[in-house]
């Protein structure tokens, strides 16, 4: 069931009508509104396969019941031994799931490097929809309770809701439960400003997949992604360019979506986006970037793994330790490695290029302004690992990057059109949004729906081409 699907429109429809007639007419039943949310995004979940909710309520449950041991244990033995089951467990169904035919494979490759044939075993299991996401989002949980800085909660419903909350459980934003459970604990409301922006959020999102990041992919990017021996190097740069603002335009439009829909239950997610491609550096990019999974990382493997606490070299070593398995994360892929090792490097060589006290020499204006170029071909260049096929197709495109050809007959007005207006509206700053939402707020409700109607239609005809998963559905 895609966000962008007249089905998820009429679920949300029933989720919000359910939500608010519980919220009104049994206004104590805090218990039966979670009850609520937990049937439909149980719904939701079974939509893509039935079968993987018994995964999803298994994990949920295993973490719920360390939670409570957890607050009642005092030993620290006792308690390093419950976290260690949950993380685990987790990692484990995690790992059979996403990553067993992954490293099987490689090792079988390694083994015949020294001349020894092995034959791979290998489970074939199809991967659950948004398992790295739900995975990520309890775990944090049950290491939160571990530290001491979140007490265990005692509903069990409360727990399997904030788990799979519809609106974010496939591609995020990663929740943490110290910032969402409490929010089942009071009382719902939904001001008429709140509903203008989630309605306005909503709809952005679904123009941005729809009209801009799809009509990308269709018509610029994986043309050449797929086949780039066929394109030139200005059109295979034209592509890489394209891949990056594909990217962002669709995982952002999810965000926006997920958030939207979560506002409009009463309920408030994390903000996932801040304009990344306007970063200075590519520390400043994983700030503004899929901004739940980077403060993930850093703080529950960067900054275990010593951070910035013991010396230059151990930071270095823990900044390309997360980002290798923040780019494992993604996939069990070689090209995903190399994505996260590329970001890992970039960001080793910030650092000390930082230190050596070079960009001070620059005008501020000036020096933020390489920055930006810098940062941006950086992250592109990652990004054409990510996008690509396999890691031999992304060497293939960059072999096209290198031919020198500048002809661009293949270059689609359209295309190049979404690659403009993409690249013109992503620096729009906060206050300017705010000040067009406010805006949207002052038209009447009758004329709002109109409005969000008209501008989902024309996306749809504008893009003249089937809607596609997200991207980051795969992860």
């Amino acid at each position: 069931m895609l966000f962008s699907s007249t089905a998820y429109a009429a679920l949300l429809l029933a989720a919000f009508g359910g939500f608010w007639a519980l919220a009104a007419f049994l206004p104590g039943k805090r218990t039966a509104r979670s009850a609520f949310l937990l049937a439909v995004s149980y719904f939701f979940y079974g939509t893509w396969n039935p079968r993987y909710l018994v995964l999803i309520f298994a994990s949920s449950s295993h973490d719920y019941l360390v939670g409570r041991l957890l607050g009642a244990a005092e030993r620290p033995a006792h308690r390093r031994l419950l976290l260690l089951a949950s993380v685990g467990a987790d990692l484990a169904v995690l790992g059979a799931f996403k990553y067993f035919d992954f490293f099987a494979d490689s090792f079988a490759a390694l083994l015949a490097v020294f001349g020894v044939v092995a034959v791979p075993p290998h489970l074939g299991l199809l991967l659950p929809v948004g398992i790295s996401f739900y995975t990520f989002q309890s775990l944090s949980y049950t290491i939160e309770v571990y530290r001491g800085r979140l007490a265990p909660t005692r509903n069990y419903v409360d727990y399997l809701a904030f788990v799979s909350f519809f609106p974010q459980l496939l591609a995020g934003p990663i929740t943490r439960a110290a910032a969402f459970l409490p929010q089942l604990l009071r009382a719902p409301s939904l001001t008429p400003e709140r509903a203008s922006r989630a309605v306005f959020l909503i709809g952005l999102g679904l123009v941005k997949k729809i009209a801009i990041a799809d009509l990308l992919g269709a018509q610029l990017v994986n043309p050449v992604f797929s086949n780039p021996v066929m394109y030139s190097a200005a059109e295979t740069l034209a592509a890489a360019y394209g891949y990056s603002f594909q990217i962002y335009m669709d995982f952002s439009a999810y965000s926006d979506i997920a958030i939207g829909s979560a506002a409009l239950l009463g309920f408030e997610l994390p903000r996932n986006f801040a304009a990344p491609y306007v970063s200075a550096s590519l520390r400043e990019f994983w700030q503004r970037w899929h901004i739940s999974l980077s403060t993930w990382l850093r703080d529950f493997l960067y900054i275990p793994l010593g951070g910035s606490r013991h010396g230059a070299l151990r930071t270095y070593l823990a900044l390309i330790a997360t980002m290798f398995l923040g780019g494992l994360w993604h996939g069990a892929a070689a090209k995903f490695v190399v994505w996260g090792l590329i970001h890992g490097a970039a960001l080793v060589i910030t650092r000390l290029v930082q230190r050596s006290g070079l960009p001070g020499r620059l005008p501020g204006r000036l020096r933020r302004a390489v920055g930006v170029v810098l940062t941006f071909h950086v992250v592109t260049a990652a990004w054409v690992f990510f996008g690509a096929p396999s890691f031999d197709g992304a060497l293939e495109i960059f072999r096209s990057l290198g031919s020198g050809d500048l002809s661009a007959a293949n270059l689609g007005l359209p295309a190049l059109a979404a690659l403009a207006i993409a690249v013109a509206a992503h620096p729009v700053r906060d206050a300017w949004f705010d000040r067009v939402v406010a805006l949207f707020h002052r038209i009447p409700a009758p004329a709002q729906a109109l409005l969000f109607v008209c501008a989902v239609l024309a996306a749809r005809q504008i893009a003249s081409t089937d809607v596609a998963p997200f991207i980051y559905f795969q992860f």
